[in-house]
């Protein structure tokens, strides 16, 4: 994450700004922007929304995007991957979804890299969690982890064949080994 030096722009203001690539977000009168992802943060995040997507979509369920701009509670961030259940999903006259989301996820994953600052990502999750969210993931594919916050609770470090908690409704089995093992494409030499 790449902090860009104080403007002193309001929220408002920050949100007629121009999107960045990786995006920027506003937090606590702060722009930052995201770190650029690499190979194990785009498996990971990749593998995850195709993964919830092929349970909820086609029932409408609910529904996990990548990236996705999100803009409440006086605070504008971009989850690596957010998931909206089916009815929280505002739509068009065309049956599109509409581009401005200004609720909290109903659930938030973040992926973890090696350069972010974990105490930043975990208070994003919270941020989300303090406005309606029903569960976040902090994921550390260094520390093959997973932790799981729900809200007014205690978080719960998961690893290797714990069961992971997923969102009310999704019908999904899945471990910290499991999702750790999708970054296994190759096999070994050895």
């Amino acid at each position: 994450m790449v902090q860009i030096s104080p403007q002193y722009l309001n929220l408002e203001e920050f949100l007629k700004l121009p999107e960045t690539k990786p995006a920027s977000e506003y937090s606590n009168g702060e722009i930052i922007q995201k770190s650029m992802p690499k190979t194990r943060h785009s498996r990971l995040q990749g593998k995850l929304i195709s993964t919830i997507n092929e349970v909820v979509e086609d029932r409408r369920i609910a529904y996990a995007f990548p990236e996705l701009r999100c803009t409440f509670g006086g605070q504008s961030i971009v989850p690596d991957v957010t998931v909206f259940h089916w009815v929280k999903i505002k739509f068009n006259e065309y049956g599109e979804p509409v581009d401005d989301v200004l609720i909290a996820p109903d659930w938030t994953i973040e992926i973890l890299s090696p350069e972010q600052s974990s105490n930043r990502v975990t208070g994003k999750i919270l941020h989300c969690l303090s406005h309606g969210s029903q569960l976040g993931w902090l994921i550390d594919p260094d520390d093959r982890s997973v932790l799981i916050f729900l809200p007014n609770q205690q978080p719960q470090l998961c690893r290797g064949s714990e069961q992971l908690v997923v969102l009310d409704g999704i019908d999904l089995l899945l471990t910290a080994e499991q999702v750790f093992g999708w970054l296994r494409m190759a096999v070994s030499a050895g």
